[in-house]
Order: C-alpha cells, then structure tokens, then sequence
C-alpha cells in the first residue's frame, strides 16, 4: 500500500463526482484524488473500474457506485450505497450532463436532458445533504448558455433558458422563441434550473456550501453523450475557443478540474457563489437570479420528484 493511500485513508475525506469517465469529469476526478477518496459515479461499470483501476495505479483511492444520474430509482439507491460506505463525504459535485441533438427519455419518460442535468442532480443532493457533514461543499456544474445576453450564445443566436414549469420540462416543453439548434433550449434551461437551485440551497441551507462553476468554453468535452449537435460542438468545442474576444472564455478540461477542484475543497465557507472558468465569481442571467425564480423551480422540482417515491 503506498504513502498516499495511507495518507487519505488518516484524514478520511472523501468526494464524489457523477459523470466521472470523461471530458471535465474524467479531469476532475484524477485531481480530485489528491485530497482524499473518490466516489466515482456513473452508469457505464466497464469505464467506471478503467478509471479506478488508473486512479489506484497512482497510488490513490477510488471507489465505484454504478448510476444512471438520469433515472431517480438509481440516483436513490445511490445515494443509500454511498450513505452505507461509512465515508465522511467533504464534497460532491454534480458533473454529470448532457447535449443530445435528438430529443429522447429517461426511464420514467422524462425529457432526457432535463432528467440528467437538473432532477437528476438535484435529486442526489437532497438524498445526500441531511447525512454531509457540517460544512462541506455542494458544487453543480452550470452553463452560462442559460443566459441570453451571455456574448458567446447571445452571438450564436441562443436565447438562453425557456423554462415553463417542471413538469412541462420534464415532457421536453420549452417556451416558445427559443433558438433553431436543435438540443439547446433543453440544455440551457436545465443548467438555468440547476444554477436556481444552486442559489436556493445557498440561501436555505447555511449548514453546508452550495457554489456552481461554468467551466468555460471547452474543448476536449462532449457533455457525456457522444451526440452532441455538430455545430454546437464544431463552434464551442473549437471555433470560439481560437477566436478573439471569445477565446477569453477558453479552457481545457484539465484547467476546469484545478478550477473546480478548488472550489470543492475549498474551506472558507463561501457560498452562493457562481464561479466562471478562472475561478472569479460571475453573475447568471437576470432570471436566475430572482429569488422568487429560485423559489419557484426548486417548490416546483420538489413537489414533481415527491410524486415518484
């Protein structure tokens, strides 16, 4: 046993991630292993004990719990088989999501992409939040797509978040006059909810620390689905990225994990704060941060998922 898995074992830390097998997640957990164990969550069990067997090649410690962040049944039954590893859980973060450019749906019939990047996030952390310890930290990935005066998708003709309700969302219902590219608005108003949710739990919740990062404009990700629309993968995952003024936006997946990692282990206390790609703190849209917009999709999501116990 090596020096560095004595070491994690002594201070007992441990993190969990969903969407851990590739992209920013993949990234992020590798880093994620200097600071204590690693809860890899994710619904592909081959790719799950790849990146294990290569975390523990390392020297370090990596555990595997197999969920579909999309199906609540799994995201339950996740949260009890982490709830019973005994683990004194210093973080988790909801990296786990999605671009379909087909419209498709969970195992309850839910629109798939909001099923991943909002119930199904949200969902593991209210499972999850009564048994963290006091004082750790909550982190959701977000997307400053939700924003419709955001430059890059303002530029590229998004329209940013077009929440109706959750229900209407859940059916794959998006407000109308939203953009042409075909997954976007389902993507920007699940990350629009999710960031909502961010800032609710923030402020209900003084016991532990909810943050959100938007990672920037990525290359080397394609949102864990591998059907990405093209060109919003050509143009985001490339384009923008070379290409002044947006190249400020920039990143890596490897620079989003110190960047994201920082903030998960970070022990200041902060909270409700949404983070940009070099970790300064940034505004969403208008909307999002109405509180009576937050109160709105967080009553709404909890009264949808309390009806599928």
């Amino acid at each position: 046993m090596t020096k560095t898995v004595l070491k994690n074992q002594i201070i007992n830390k441990a993190y969990i991630i969903t969407g851990p097998t590739s992209g920013i997640g993949y990234a992020t957990a590798l880093e994620l292993t200097k600071y204590g164990i690693v809860i890899l969550l994710g619904r592909n069990q081959r790719k799950l004990n790849q990146l294990q067997k290569a975390i523990e090649h390392k020297g370090y410690k990596a555990i595997t719990v197999l969920c579909d962040i999309s199906d609540i049944k799994s995201v339950r039954n996740a949260a009890e088989e982490i709830m019973q590893l005994g683990l004194s859980i210093s973080g988790l973060l909801n990296n786990a999501g999605i671009m379909p450019s087909k419209a498709s749906k969970n195992a309850q019939g839910w629109d798939l992409t909001y099923a991943t990047n909002h119930l199904g996030a949200f969902a593991l952390t209210e499972a999850l939040a009564p048994h963290l310890p006091d004082g750790a930290n909550v982190v959701f990935i977000a997307s400053a797509i939700e924003d419709p005066e955001r430059k890059p998708a303002k530029v590229m003709g998004m329209k940013g978040g077009r929440y109706i309700s959750t229900e209407a969302s859940a059916r794959g219902e998006w407000e109308a006059g939203g953009t042409k590219m075909a997954g976007v608005d389902a993507y920007a108003t699940s990350k629009q909810c999710i960031l909502a949710a961010t800032l609710y739990f923030a402020r209900e919740n003084k016991r532990l620390h909810f943050n959100a990062v938007e990672p920037g404009i990525t290359r080397g990700t394609g949102l864990g689905s591998g059907n990405v629309p093209p060109i919003v993968h050509f143009i985001f995952g490339y384009l923008m990225s070379i290409i002044p003024p947006f190249s400020k936006y920039s990143s890596t997946p490897e620079k989003s994990a110190k960047v994201i990692t920082k903030v998960l282990t970070d022990t200041s206390g902060k909270t409700g704060i949404y983070y940009d790609e070099k970790g300064e703190p940034m505004l969403g849209s208008t909307l999002v941060l109405d509180h009576n917009f937050q109160d709105r999709v967080v009553s709404e999501t909890r009264a949808f998922l309390s009806k599928f116990r």
